[in-house]
């Protein structure tokens, strides 16, 4: 599939990302998330199946399977 950023002669490949996002003050990441991602811009797809299925992991607020070090650009 071709890329649907204006410009892009990139093309998207199915990969697995780490998504983070930043939900009420806590940044929660998410590892190997099935996406697609151009190879040229780096432009990221997540099905809609997948979306859900993040929104479920983060409402569950169960316990995380590692933690990470967070530091703040100062």
């Amino acid at each position: 599939m071709r890329c649907t950023l204006k410009g892009c002669p990139g093309s998207y490949e199915n990969k697995a990302i780490t998504h983070t996002v930043k939900i009420k003050g806590q940044v929660v990441v998410i590892d190997n998330v099935p996406a697609r991602v151009c190879d040229t811009c780096g432009d990221v797809l997540l099905e809609l199946k997948t979306v859900r299925h993040v929104e479920e992991i983060i409402a569950k607020q169960s316990k995380p399977r590692r933690t990470a070090a967070l530091y703040e650009y100062a």
